[in-house]
């Protein structure tokens, strides 16, 4: 009977091309056979690599786990067994961001992604799921223009007082300054920086403050992105952050420099509004006791200011999708790797705020 319900979940799609390969698992072009328009992601897990000591690997297991049991519309979607991971592919955050010649944006369709993110985040926090690796590599668009939050791979259940936390997690550029710092306990504040980096980016359409770490090069990662953030931010030191000196790693940062003012941080993001520039920089607070909840990021004035956030299928989209770029991110799921920055030099900003939404 197992074999029989096995086979039956299996000829529901018809598998297309491979258009992604990572370690653990190769990603496929697919549709369902009753219905060729409805393509999905099907994530088939290398045989070879399922089997560790104890059993399945760990991360495969958070994937599985998280994306079963989160239901809601801006997290993907787990159908099947062999990881079906969004309703209908069409494209990544990351993807349109960069595509600067191709695509422009303004304030109302920034505002509408941000608000599927957080949505997507509060639901998480509320069940008391830490996603642990928010970027926009992670944030799907699928053809309706509704963004989903993906790869639940370093996702884990909130920990108690007496329980730790690997502070290598969340990819480098998108991590917080405490899990820099070594924090073993946090909370839900280190889902909000990463948002608020995502946040940050999408106004300059370039990473806000990316570390430049070589592709072999683990070691040390740590110290250069808090040397960025010193930089982009100002210091991290007890005046501004009571206790940071207590954590595992933390060091006087040096130069010193002051935090940035509300007029100084409103220099950087040009592009933004004020209401909107001034929630980020409380989600870019050092202090994690000092960033909102995703709820309260979600109760922001922002939201109720014009310009109104742009409907999900008036949203600006990609054309062509890089369908290997985006498999090769899916079949490596929770692999956090150094970022590098070459690759963004020379990269102009694009955003129309002219046309009303």
């Amino acid at each position: 009977m197992a074999e029989q319900m096995n086979r039956d979940v299996e000829m529901k799609y018809v598998m297309g091309k491979k258009i992604g390969e990572g370690t653990y698992a190769d990603v496929h072009k697919a549709h369902l056979r009753d219905d060729p328009n409805y393509l999905v992601a099907v994530k088939r897990f290398k045989r070879d690599e399922m089997k560790t000591r104890d059993g399945i690997n760990v991360d495969t297991v958070r994937e599985i786990k998280y994306t079963t049991e989160l239901r809601h519309s801006n997290i993907v979607v787990l159908y099947d067994i062999f990881a079906e991971r969004d309703q209908r592919l069409c494209g990544n955050l990351e993807e349109l961001i960069k595509d600067t010649d191709g695509i422009s944006y303004g304030i109302a369709d920034t505002k509408a992604w941000m608000g599927m993110l957080l949505r997507g985040v509060y639901f998480c926090h509320r069940n008391f799921v830490l996603h642990r690796d928010i970027k926009p590599g992670n944030l799907l668009l699928n053809a309706d223009g509704n963004l989903k939050l993906a790869d639940f791979g370093l996702a884990r259940s909130f920990a108690g007082p007496e329980q730790v936390m690997t502070h290598v997690s969340i990819t480098l550029w998108y991590r917080p300054p405490e899990m820099l710092y070594g924090a073993t306990h946090y909370s839900g504040a280190v889902d909000i920086w990463s948002c608020g980096m995502v946040f940050a980016e999408l106004l300059l359409r370039r990473p806000f403050a990316p570390a430049n770490i070589a592709e072999d090069e683990f070691q040390g990662g740590e110290l250069k992105q808090l040397d960025v953030l010193n930089t982009a931010l100002g210091s991290a030191t007890e005046e501004v952050w009571p206790g940071v000196s207590k954590l595992p790693l933390y060091h006087e940062p040096q130069p010193h420099y002051p935090i940035r003012d509300r007029r100084s941080f409103r220099g950087i993001f040009k592009n933004g509004d004020d209401v909107g520039v001034d929630l980020l920089r409380q989600m870019l607070t050092y202090d994690p006791r000092k960033r909102p909840t995703a709820q309260g990021c979600l109760e922001d004035s922002w939201w109720s200011t014009e310009p109104r956030p742009t409907e999900a299928a008036s949203l600006p989209r990609k054309k062509n999708i890089d369908e290997k770029a985006m498999g090769d991110a899916l079949a490596n799921p929770g692999k956090v790797e150094p970022q590098v920055d070459e690759k963004f030099r020379g990269v102009a900003r694009k955003l129309d705020f002219g046309a009303p939404k």
